[in-house]
């Protein structure tokens, strides 16, 4: 199998439909072995922080001489990001090989009259091959949607299951309620594992609490709100918390001082399961933490910030954080959203900031909302506002209209910011 074929199995199985549940994912991988039952695991799911959570943590073990695997969605850059052991993803001739090997297990459970495992069935068996197959101490891992009926939730192993804030979003599949969606979410807990969240909203705790108590979970709740002496800056930030002295992150953002106390404690709770990360080599794991699209800066004057803001909670964080970064800087928008998100609360809770807006729609995405589309619905609150034909158009434009004490923020879909941070690294190496 080519890394072509590839991308086109995993497109042609993208069209066949869902089946609820964890039956088909459980069935595709008692038949490679299940390879994930020798695996230890590190559970991450939420709204908003959970990739960021993920790479302190990982950073961190990989620090501390672990065999870290890494498994993250969505990606940014190329696919296979989504996989990846201490930093480094996976090579192509192991995508290849483990796909073929997934492909004929998935053809002989159609032929025998079972679903077609979907696309992210298939990459979660992929990713437990893989670990299983590089001798993973132990595997950070990022749920794709939920929990309780994700595929991720098929693994037995968990050390650590961590919540991160959890907000409205996928209501169409978790539910109308931040309680429904709660219970979809702590679905990660296994018994007797222990469980960290970050301080949530009560209608959330409650069902955390009453969740962790059934299965016999220590639970620890990071309180963000106990983190002391916090400098804030764009390229560094530093914080006390819970003993911890001076912790540095490169991550930028208000938000990710929570991100961080939610690590700390994790890595707290995984000493506890016998992963002990001596203090020195934890601050070189979080200060070493890279998370490409949240608030990253991506150019300098004028600034250039891209965030995976998407959904009404992240959306809040990030105006917060280009309000208290960027005070009294001129504000330039490049806005992109999926059709499927409430994108009318994205608009809400950001549009004020901007001195203009520039709208555009992730390419070879069937779910991205129309540029133009996008455009009429900022109009009737905002009266600056264009929609571009494409992602370089609209950072051209961007850098006509910005001075260089002005500030570019792009967000919205993670699904074209990859490509965007690509164009404006392209445009400020050529620039003379």
């Amino acid at each position: 199998m080519k890394e072509t074929e590839v991308a086109e199995y995993l497109d042609e199985i993208g069209r066949m439909g869902i089946v609820p549940g964890l039956d088909s994912i459980r069935e595709l991988c008692r038949r490679l072995g299940d390879p994930q039952k020798e695996l230890k695991f590190v559970h991450i799911a939420g709204t908003n922080g959970k990739g960021s959570a993920v790479a302190y943590i990982a950073s961190a073990l990989k620090c501390g001489g672990y065999r870290v695997g890494k498994y993250i969605s969505p990606v940014i850059f190329e696919y296979r990001e989504r996989i990846q052991v201490n930093d480094r993803m996976i090579s192509k001739r192991a995508l290849c090989q483990h796909m073929e090997r997934i492909r004929e297990v998935c053809d002989k459970m159609v032929a025998e009259g079972l679903p077609q495992p979907t696309p992210f069935e298939v990459e979660t068996a992929l990713g437990f091959l893989y670990f299983q197959e590089k001798c993973c101490d132990i595997v950070v891992m990022e749920t794709g949607m939920g929990g309780l009926l994700d595929a991720t939730n098929v693994v037995e192993n968990t050390c650590v299951a961590v919540l991160a804030s959890i907000s409205m979003d996928h209501m169409k599949f978790l539910g109308d309620t931040l309680g429904q969606i709660a219970a979809q979410k702590a679905g990660i807990m296994k018994k007797g594992c222990h469980v960290v969240t970050v301080k949530q909203k009560r209608e959330v705790s409650e069902v955390i609490e009453k969740k962790a108590a059934k299965l016999g979970c220590p639970l620890t709740v990071a309180d963000v709100g106990k983190a002391e002496h916090v400098r804030y800056g764009l390229e560094r930030q530093c914080f006390d918390y819970g003993g911890w002295k001076k912790v540095e992150i490169s991550l930028a953002g208000q938000y990710q001082i929570d991100n961080g106390v939610l690590a700390l404690e994790v890595m707290r709770a995984l000493g506890e399961k016998g992963y002990n990360v001596a203090e020195s080599k934890l601050r070189e794991g979080f200060l070493n933490a890279r998370w490409p699209g949240r608030f990253s800066v991506v150019g300098k004057k004028p600034y250039f910030i891209v965030d995976g803001a998407h959904n009404e909670d992240a959306a809040g964080r990030l105006a917060q954080s280009v309000e208290f970064y960027f005070t009294n800087r001129r504000i330039i928008y490049i806005m992109g959203v999926l059709r499927d998100k409430e994108y009318e609360k994205i608009i809400r809770l950001t549009q004020g900031l901007a001195d203009q807006i520039i709208t555009v729609a992730a390419p070879d995405n069937p779910r991205a909302l129309p540029a133009y589309q996008l455009a009429r619905e900022i109009a009737g609150v905002h009266e600056k506002v264009t929609a571009a034909d494409s992602l370089e158009e609209a950072v051209e434009m961007s850098y006509l209209l910005a001075d260089k004490e002005d500030v570019i923020v792009a967000f919205g879909s993670l699904s074209f910011l990859g490509r965007l941070i690509k164009i404006v690294e392209e445009r400020t190496s050529h620039k003379v």
